[in-house]
C-alpha cells in the first residue's frame, strides 16, 4: 500500500423518488437519484509527520482538532459527526490491516447548500462517502463501490441506525438507482464481533443496488420549500408511534412496494406516463400516511409544489421525509410552456426551483 499525499474525492447529493419510510426497514425498496451537488473531501498527509490526529475545516461547520485514542476520535458520550465517524470506520479497517492510524488534514466544501442554509439534497450521506472515499484513498486502501457503500453505511449506522442508506446508496452509484435496504444493526453488529474487513466480505441479507435508466420523455424539477427539515426527527417519530406493526402499517409497506416496482417497471421500459401515474399514487400514498400518523410530511409549500405540477398534467411529490426541504416534480420534457408555469406557481407559493440534474455518473474510486 501507497500514502499518496493528497486525495480529492466528491460525492453527489440524492433525492428520493419513491419508497420513503418504508425503506428504513430491511428488506423494503426505494428508487432515487443522485443530483449534481456535490460534497468534495480533500484529505493530506497532516503535518508535521509526527502530528498523530485529525483536522477538519469546512465550509459547513467550525474547524475541529482531534487526536486518536484508542481507535476513536470522538471522546467518551459523544455523538460522532458523520465526518468523524466516516474517519474513525476507515480507521478500524486500516488497525486491521496492521496499518498506523491517520494523521490527516480534511478539507471539505459543498454545493448542497447556499449560505449555510441546507437544501435537504442528503448532505450527511453525501459527506460520510466523500469522506470515507478520501481517507481510504489518501491512506492507500483501494475501494470498490461495494466496499465504499459497506464502510459508509457502518459509518453511517454508528450514528443512527435508523437511517435507511439509501443516500449513501445514492452518493456512491450514482444515476437512478433501485436500492434495497439491509439490516444496518445486523451488519453493525458483524463489524463490531468479526470486524469491518470481515462486515466487508460477508454477504450481508437484503441489500440490492442497481442501477436504473432515466425516465423516459420526462424532465425532472425540484423545488426547496425554503423551510429545512430533520429526517432523523421525522422517521425517529415515526419508530415512536404505536402505528408501526399495526394493519394500516403492513398495507402501507405493501402499496409502497407495489408502487416502488411498478416505478421501476416503468423506467426500465421507457413508459413515462405510466412513471408519472406512479408518482400521483406515491403522493397519495404519503398523504394517507400523513394523515393516520400526523408526522407533518406535507407542508403548505409542498402541497402547492405538488399541485402545480399536477394540474400541468406532471406529477410531484415530497422527495424524502418531507416536512420541508424539496419536493420533485416530472413534467413532458418538451413542454417548456408547462414547465414556466409551474415555476411560476412555485415562486407564487415561495418555492425556490432549484438548477440541479441527475448526476449520472458514480463517483471516482
Amino acid at each position: 500500500m501507497t500514502w499518496p499525499r493528497t486525495a480529492v474525492r466528491r460525492a453527489p447529493g440524492k433525492l428520493f423518488v419513491a419508497g420513503e419510510y418504508a425503506v428504513v426497514d430491511p428488506g423494503n425498496t426505494a428508487v432515487l437519484v443522485a443530483v449534481d451537488r456535490y460534497i468534495t473531501v480533500t484529505a493530506r498527509a497532516a503535518s508535521p509527520a509526527s502530528a498523530t490526529g485529525v483536522v477538519v475545516t469546512s465550509d459547513l461547520a467550525a474547524p475541529l482538532r482531534r487526536t486518536w485514542h484508542d481507535g476513536r476520535l470522538t471522546e467518551d458520550g459523544e455523538t460522532p459527526s458523520p465526518v468523524l465517524s466516516a474517519i474513525e470506520t476507515v480507521g478500524a479497517l486500516l488497525a486491521e490491516h496492521g496499518l498506523p492510524l491517520p494523521a490527516l488534514d480534511l478539507s471539505i466544501t459543498s454545493t448542497l447548500h447556499t449560505g449555510g442554509t441546507k437544501y435537504g439534497l442528503g448532505s450527511s450521506g453525501a459527506v460520510t462517502v466523500a469522506t470515507v472515499n478520501a481517507v481510504a484513498t489518501a491512506c492507500g486502501l483501494e475501494l470498490s463501490e461495494q466496499d465504499l457503500f459497506r464502510l459508509s453505511l457502518l459509518a453511517s449506522a454508528r450514528i443512527d441506525v435508523k437511517g435507511s442508506g439509501g443516500d449513501l446508496a445514492a452518493s456512491t452509484f450514482g444515476g437512478w438507482i433501485a436500492y434495497r435496504c439491509p439490516d444496518r444493526a445486523a451488519a453493525l453488529d458483524l463489524a463490531r464481533t468479526r470486524g469491518v474487513e470481515a462486515a466487508l466480505r460477508t454477504p450481508w441479507p437484503h441489500l440490492a443496488v442497481r442501477r436504473l435508466p432515466p425516465p423516459a420523455g420526462l424532465r425532472l424539477e425540484v423545488g426547496w420549500t425554503g423551510r429545512p427539515a430533520s429526517t432523523p426527527a421525522l422517521v425517529a417519530g415515526l419508530h415512536r408511534r404505536s402505528w408501526r406493526g399495526s394493519a394500516s402499517h403492513r398495507a402501507f409497506v405493501r402499496t409502497s412496494a407495489h408502487i416502488v416496482q411498478a416505478c421501476i417497471d416503468a423506467l426500465e421500459t421507457g413508459d413515462g406516463p405510466g412513471l408519472l401515474h406512479q408518482i400521483r399514487r406515491a403522493r397519495t400514498e404519503l398523504e394517507r400516511l400523513d394523515g393516520e400518523v400526523g408526522l407533518g410530511i406535507f407542508t403548505p409549500a409542498l402541497r402547492a409544489l405538488c399541485d402545480a405540477a399536477d394540474d400541468q398534467g406532471g406529477a410531484a411529490k415530497p422527495s424524502g421525509a418531507g416536512g420541508g426541504d424539496c419536493g420533485i416534480a416530472l413534467l413532458d420534457a418538451l413542454a417548456r410552456h408547462d414547465l414556466a408555469h409551474v415555476r411560476k406557481r412555485w415562486a407564487a407559493a415561495g418555492v425556490l426551483a432549484l438548477p440541479v440534474a441527475p448526476a449520472l455518473e458514480g463517483i471516482p474510486t
